[in-house]
């Protein structure tokens, strides 16, 4: 069977993830009826960790929110139980037939492909949160950077100013002094 149509039927609910007594009855190739019997003859395989009947809240939920689910189910009087991967072992244990043990064995490679799915989406996810706090500090050296260049810049541009300042007051203040400057090269000696 499948790994992928077999993941399509498995859903999350009370945060657990399990697959509904209709689908697994179809996969075993058993009416839903005949399903439900061999259970309650073997409910002591069942606790609640393994195997629950959905509220109708639940239901109704599950049947807005789920479109995978087939028409004639969704308008069902009666709530469906839901099996936990340990509930779908035991009821492999419960259903002896050929069909019963090639059906579990799909199942549990479908929940352990999950599983491995989700445990390489954590660890994504935590690659993720660390790339995106790693990218918040260089943006924050970034722009702290960028408030001392700006503010180094306006010291320099004060101090270019200040010199500027100075130089020009110097041009002002100091007239060209006129000396009488002693010529250079020979001196001719008048005669006397």
């Amino acid at each position: 069977m499948d790994i992928q149509i077999i993941q399509n039927k498995i859903y999350e609910i009370r945060g657990q993830r399990v697959m509904l007594d209709f689908d697994l009855a179809n996969m075993y190739q058993i009416p839903t009826k005949a399903l439900k019997q061999a259970v309650k003859r073997n409910i002591e395989r069942f606790p609640e960790d393994f195997m629950f009947q959905l509220t109708e809240k639940e239901w109704r939920e599950l049947v807005t929110n789920c479109d995978r689910l087939p028409s004639t189910i969704k308008h069902s009087s009666v709530l469906p139980s839901a099996f936990t991967q340990e509930g779908v072992a035991s009821l492999s244990g419960v259903l002896k037939s050929p069909i019963a043990v090639n059906v579990y064995l799909s199942i549990m490679r479908a929940f352990v492909a999950m599983r491995n799915y989700i445990m390489q989406s954590s660890v994504v996810l935590a690659e993720l949160a660390e790339f995106r706090s790693r990218l918040l500090l260089v943006e924050r050296d970034c722009r702290e950077n960028l408030e001392a260049m700006n503010d180094l810049s306006e010291d320099v541009r004060r101090d270019f100013d200040t010199v500027f300042e100075a130089i020009g007051a110097l041009s002002v203040k100091l007239p060209e002094a006129k000396k009488s400057r002693q010529p250079i090269g020979f001196k001719i000696r008048e005669k006397e």
